[in-house]
């Protein structure tokens, strides 16, 4: 998979800032999905002693969500971790990830923010622009804007507000549980992110993808390589 290279990654987190401002306005907010036959997650674990970090993508087949092709890579971390600058220490190990798969998902689900981020750039936008696929910030809390209770059954979802914006939507998955905090990544609108979200999910709070790209990043994901038919595609 093709990776476009934009800047340099190890930079003062400072400069990080500054890209983050600057390359927010060239995320597009609008776009839809028809008839994925690939769809990724991508996730990191770190282990903050070793100062390593693991990242995992794994791409799925649509409906079926089957396991097509699964990709980790593990090496040292070079940034510090500062909050609301995680892209700078998990966007270079899971691009490195990418850039080994032989398929090309039509659409990726990112463990992280999109646009409901304080400088509107997360990982999952960011990932977009390096990767120029469509992605979805899927996260397990909140970073920053604030929202109503959605209500308890499975697909309600509330607004996630950040000074009069809307930034994404806090989603329940399945009924009863914790909402998931979805944000436009990159090339798609809000109500598509959300609705693909839930298509993707089986049952779990987290949509398939990012649950088995999380088991992937942990060491927790026995991967067979399977349908050549789709690799060719």
């Amino acid at each position: 998979m093709k990776v476009v290279r934009r800047h340099e990654w190890r930079v003062s987190p400072e400069r990080a800032r500054e890209l983050q401002e600057g390359l927010a306005a060239e995320v597009c907010r609008t776009g839809d999905i028809t008839a994925p036959r690939l769809i990724a997650g991508v996730d990191i674990s770190v282990d903050r002693s070793a100062r390593t970090g693991t990242g995992a993508v794994v791409v799925l087949s649509y409906p079926g969500l089957e396991i097509v092709e699964a990709r980790v890579v593990t090496d040292r971390v070079g940034f510090p971790y500062v909050p609301g600058l995680l892209t700078f220490r998990e966007a270079p190990l899971l691009l490195a990830a990418c850039e080994m798969l032989t398929v090309a998902p039509d659409l990726i689900l990112v463990d992280g923010q999109g646009i409901a981020h304080p400088r509107r750039m997360g990982l999952a936008s960011h990932l977009g622009l390096c990767l120029d696929v469509p992605t979805i910030g899927c996260a397990k809390s909140r970073l920053c804007g604030a929202h109503g209770e959605p209500g308890e059954a499975r697909g309600s979802h509330a607004d996630l507000l950040d000074n009069g914006e809307v930034i994404g939507a806090a989603l329940r998955t399945r009924a009863g549980v914790k909402p998931v905090y979805v944000s436009i990544g990159h090339r798609i609108d809000l109500p598509a992110a959300v609705r693909w979200v839930l298509a993707c999910c089986r049952g779990y709070r987290l949509p398939e993808p990012s649950r088995l790209a999380h088991q992937a990043a942990g060491g927790h994901l026995k991967i067979r390589e399977s349908t050549p038919a789709l690799a060719g595609g």
